[in-house]
């Protein structure tokens, strides 16, 4: 069903009145139309001022790596927050260091930047600063739906406090926390938990 999705489909008016919109490779991969879809609402989103995100979410049975470069760049080139996985964004850009990554969307136009890079953290990047976010211990038991716990929790962050490098921190810790349950959606964990975790790993006190 959703594959069938368009232009026509796109609620206008509640793009152009919410702060912000996010979309991901897999919304363009699904059909031309869910693809052209993306593209409308990002160019309804900064007609009206609202930021635009983007995770790059390659998933190459939907569609050939060509297409998804070229489809995804354009994308990327739109999204004022470009939120890509390392293993993602080494198959589409070709480069191999975070940083050299973080520059690539940069260059693009992204004002924001946000890597993940699996078991080893994130990478938070813009013009003029960059952190490196470090892994947070866990007894992971599923990793499903983490990368989108990531985003969510960093565009949460990011409109509450308008700081990406707080926005970063804080979903570094949510998505690794989500790891320690099965499913996508069970193991989300709340602001609470975010915050106690966030609080021991500033005091020193949590499990290493």
């Amino acid at each position: 069903a959703a594959s069938l999705y368009g232009p026509r489909d796109l609620p206008r008016e509640a793009i152009a009145s919410t702060r912000i919109i996010q979309a991901s490779g897999i919304s363009q991969a699904i059909s031309t139309s869910a693809c052209d879809a993306v593209f409308e609402a990002f160019e309804l989103a900064r007609g009206a001022g609202v930021l635009t995100a983007y995770d790059t979410n390659l998933r190459l049975k939907l569609w050939p790596l060509t297409r998804a470069r070229a489809i995804i760049e354009a994308a990327c080139a739109m999204a004022d927050i470009v939120l890509p996985g390392l293993d993602d964004a080494i198959l589409l850009t070709g480069l191999q260091q975070p940083d050299a990554i973080a520059d690539h969307y940069l260059a693009k136009g992204a004002k924001v930047v946000a890597l993940t890079l699996g078991h080893e953290g994130s990478l938070v990047a813009t013009a003029e600063r960059r952190e490196r976010l470090v892994p947070i211990k866990v007894t992971a038991i599923d990793a499903t739906g983490a990368g989108d716990c990531y985003d969510g929790a960093f565009l949460a962050e990011f409109i509450r406090t308008g700081d990406a490098f707080l926005a970063g921190a804080y979903a570094n810790v949510a998505a690794a926390l989500s790891t320690q349950g099965y499913g996508a959606v069970a193991p989300l964990p709340r602001r609470s938990e975010v915050e106690a975790r966030m609080a021991q790993e500033l005091s020193g006190t949590s499990r290493r």
